[in-house]
């Protein structure tokens, strides 16, 4: 997995949950849009060690019915998840979309994911673009692993999260 497959994973949950939104920097035309969007970007990713020499233990695979061993880092990853609308939208609009939004990763979050922080800035008008615009960016901690097989071949990577409440 790449960070554009998280990027997208992001947008996509966005997506599912009524929100608007696309990953930033896309290789189509942008189109105009009559209400708020988010533009999701990846901004930072730390990592970390998630157990003794990045061994996080091992799971039974139903399919081959063989153990698999798991190896990865704790990762922590900060979304930029910037809001835009068109004048007749307004603030109003940025402030609707900024409420779903927040509420949706507060209450589930993308697969893989858990949110830690959610931020934003003050909405303002850019007079050069003809929009509004919220700088939004969200913190999410989850898990980058392999899993290798018995034989120690690692198999893929995965990003997998823990959900606390």
């Amino acid at each position: 997995m790449d960070f554009g497959e998280i990027r997208e994973r992001m947008a996509d949950y966005l997506q599912g949950q009524g929100i608007d939104a696309q990953c930033a920097y896309p290789e189509l035309e942008r189109v105009r849009r009559g209400g708020a969007v988010a533009a999701v970007s990846l901004r930072a990713c730390q990592g970390g060690p998630g157990g003794f020499q990045d061994y996080l233990g091992e799971r039974y695979d139903q399919e081959s019915g063989q153990w698999q061993e798991l190896y990865g880092k704790k990762i922590v990853l900060t979304f930029g998840l910037d809001l835009y609308a068109p004048q007749g939208c307004g603030a109003a609009g940025i402030q609707a979309a900024f409420d779903r939004m927040a509420e949706a990763l507060r209450r589930e979050g993308p697969p893989g994911l858990s949110l830690r922080e959610l931020s934003c800035g003050e909405t303002e008008f850019d007079q050069g673009a003809g929009l509004y615009h919220r700088t939004v960016e969200a913190v999410c901690q989850g898990y980058l692993y392999a899993v290798a097989s018995e034989g120690g071949t690692f198999l893929d990577f995965i990003v997998r999260g823990e959900r606390r409440i």
